[in-house]
């Protein structure tokens, strides 16, 4: 295996606090204010370098320490790591339990009467504004162990799948901490998915409960999750069978008092299971490889991967990250954006932030409804001073102008975050100066659903930052930038991005498929984790993610799968081929480019288009609709039948075709599309 070059920037030459320079020759750099690396949790970079070194050096040593230190357990582990590639378990012999780190530990302390989550609701459609909510430590800790005894009563038990569709409302945290509790298995489904999208997704985890809601809000209008849930339960395939016929039981929280239909023995109320139980719910004492939770993402197959992660590992990962990542203190109030339909939302809008004592902010709505300061507002009426969002919104933030934020105080505000893609220089400046007021540090945090928690990032009272860099690893990441053979390339040079160490948070396989896991994580590049990202680092050893190599495209932060798409738009009775690729997009990072031939005796018309993109929103979810749909006589394909996709990004992007075309079976097709696209 090559060895890792450790490269840190160098103390030396760095510019003041917030004067822009250049220390080398394609970027600006930042040096953290004297005034915050005093305060942070990490105070220079030598300190960095003396952990992170020591971390690569003597793991074991490292993290048996760090978890000693960081969490509760029940009983101790008596080995830190077992590896047996590409299988990982950590912290051998230990027992712990999730929510009792992230709830009951605070009980006896100060903690207990601080709040852990606020909720803003979305303001109504008249302008009314939307409902508000509080939870202290000690109350989210009564309804989680209330609602932990009402999946008790429903037959969950441990390892049991449970899938949670809820909008972002404080009963998802809840629901995700009760399941933690009695050691069942959550499964969280991003509201924005279809019925199609919900029933695959039980079918694959063998789900036996899910909890929805009767609708959601988004933008004034509901969103009929109930319906979508029956719409699921009914679905068959192709023999006839129920998809998700392991569902024996619904939980329905109550938020729009809309007319739906309940299925007498199989769904219930919510609050009406609450009557029926105590919040008296010992938390169960798990083994630390006990699984935590499945999410699900796109795979370039078609076929989603059910992502699994167990419980030690995954808690530490998130835990230490969001402490040290985010530089969170006491009196923080931390607002991640993200939807806990995503990882991002389980590590750090609940996990993260409640296993560190924080306060974290949850709001379900849009950010532009009813206008476009809806976040500033909520940044001012809160005093929000850690703020986490992604590229894909701050773009949108930069189009609406600055007078929206420029109508609020955002002082409040000590440190900004960025997460879901690469960010753009121009928009990393725009935050800063913008919404920073040129005062915050930036974190901007490159990781998957399959790390767990944050691998690459600045510590923003020790790490200089690059606009557009992620910087350098976090503790135990062992990155490098690799060839097609697996070794590494020189600085600046372009290549596939691979980790060469397991780290506790890592992904423990694809749930019941280990061949798959095995297949597209870690035989591409021999002994080491493929992250399928581009990447290079420059000359000071800084990471630059430049994008997906395969084709799950990243689209305003949500990963799309091509084969997805492509299968919902064949699935179409007027399509008969289809090829969806993705094109660079000021706003959403990557748009989606379908190429339809439609079967003999159809005619394209306009009308036909949005029939499409709204059949692929029925299939998948709406954040999988093609941005543009173009009608074809036929694709670009070689001898042997396969599309020329390279091709086809070049024709969706406007670019001069390059690059071999000889094996292609009929140049003509290509020369059409080009010239349909002009």
């Amino acid at each position: 295996m090559p060895k890792k070059k450790s490269a840190p920037p160098s103390a030396s030459g760095t510019p003041s606090s917030h004067n822009i320079t250049s220390l080398s020759h394609e970027a600006r750099v930042f040096k953290p204010a004297p005034e915050f690396s005093t305060a942070a949790h990490v105070k220079s970079l030598a300190a960095y370098r003396k952990l992170y070194d020591e971390s690569i050096q003597h793991p074991d040593k490292f993290w048996s320490r760090v978890a000693k230190e960081e969490l509760v357990w029940f009983s101790p582990f008596k080995k830190v790591l077992q590896w047996k590639e590409p299988v990982a378990k950590w912290f051998i012999g230990g027992r712990l339990n999730l929510a009792y780190n992230c709830l009951d530990r605070w009980l006896n302390t100060p903690v207990a009467n601080k709040a852990a989550i606020i909720w803003e609701g979305e303001p109504n459609a008249d302008g009314r504004p939307g409902e508000e909510r509080t939870l202290t430590y000690r109350q989210l800790h009564r309804e989680v162990c209330r609602f932990a005894n009402v999946l008790k009563r429903h037959g969950i038990e441990k390892g049991d799948r449970v899938l949670i569709y809820l909008p972002m409302v404080p009963e998802a945290a809840i629901a995700m901490l009760a399941c933690a509790r009695i050691g069942a298995v959550h499964s969280v489904v991003f509201g924005g998915f279809s019925a199609q999208s919900v029933a695959d997704r039980v079918a694959d985890s063998g789900a036996r409960m899910i909890i929805t809601a009767d609708g959601g809000y988004r933008r004034g209008a509901t969103v009929q999750l109930k319906r979508n849930v029956d719409d699921a339960l009914a679905l068959k395939d192709s023999d006839g069978n129920q998809i998700a016929a392991s569902v024996k039981s619904v939980i329905v929280l109550r938020r729009c008092c809309n007319d739906i239909h309940m299925k007498e023995a199989r769904d219930v109320w919510w609050h009406r299971e609450l009557e029926y139980v105590t919040p008296d719910c010992p938390a169960a004492k798990l083994d630390s490889e006990a699984p935590l939770f499945i999410l699900y993402t796109s795979g370039s197959t078609g076929k989603p991967k059910g992502i699994f992660h167990t419980t030690a590992g995954y808690l530490l990962g998130a835990k230490l990250t969001t402490r040290l990542v985010f530089d969170l203190k006491p009196d923080d109030v931390y607002w991640c954006t993200a939807d806990v339909g995503w990882v991002t939302g389980h590590s750090y809008v609940v996990y993260g932030p409640l296993a560190n004592g924080g306060t974290s902010l949850m709001y379900e709505g849009a950010p532009n409804w009813p206008e476009p300061d809806r976040f500033w507002r909520i940044v001012e009426k809160y005093g929000v001073s850690i703020l986490y969002t992604a590229p894909t919104a701050i773009r949108a933030f930069m189009k609406w102008g600055d007078e929206w934020p420029g109508k609020h105080n955002l002082k409040s505000l000590r440190l900004l975050g960025s997460v879901g893609e690469p960010i753009n220089p121009e928009a990393w400046m725009w935050y800063h100066n913008v919404i920073g007021g040129g005062r915050c540090p930036i974190v901007d945090t490159w990781w998957q659903t399959e790390t767990g928690a944050i691998m690459i990032t600045p510590l923003p009272g020790a790490i200089p930052t690059k606009p557009g860099s992620a910087t350098l690893p976090f503790f135990g990441i062992l990155p490098e930038v690799v060839d097609d053979k697996g070794v590494e390339v020189p600085r600046n040079t372009g290549g596939k991005l691979v980790i060469r160490k397991p780290w506790p948070s890592m992904l423990r396989g694809v749930w019941g498929d280990p061949v798959r896991f095995k297949q597209t994580y870690w035989s591409e590049v021999q002994h080491s984790y493929f992250t399928g990202d581009g990447c290079r680092q420059d000359q000071d050893g800084y990471f630059w993610i430049v994008g997906r190599i395969d084709d799950v495209l990243n689209v305003a932060g949500h990963r799309i799968g091509t084969a997805e798409v492509e299968s919902a738009l064949v699935s179409h009775p007027s399509v008969a081929e289809a090829a969806v690729v993705g094109r660079p997009d000021e706003l959403k990072g990557q748009a989606l480019v379908a190429f339809v031939i439609l079967k003999s005796g159809v005619v394209a018309k306009h009308e036909l288009r949005e029939e499409l993109r709204q059949h692929v929103g029925k299939e998948i979810g709406p954040v999988a609709k093609p941005d543009d749909i173009r009608f074809a006589e036929a694709l670009p394909k070689t001898r042997s039948g396969k599309i020329m996709r390279r091709l086809l990004k070049q024709v969706a992007s406007g670019l001069e075709i390059k690059g071999d075309t000889t094996t292609l079976e009929d140049y003509n097709v290509l020369a059409k599309l080009a010239q349909t696209s002009e």
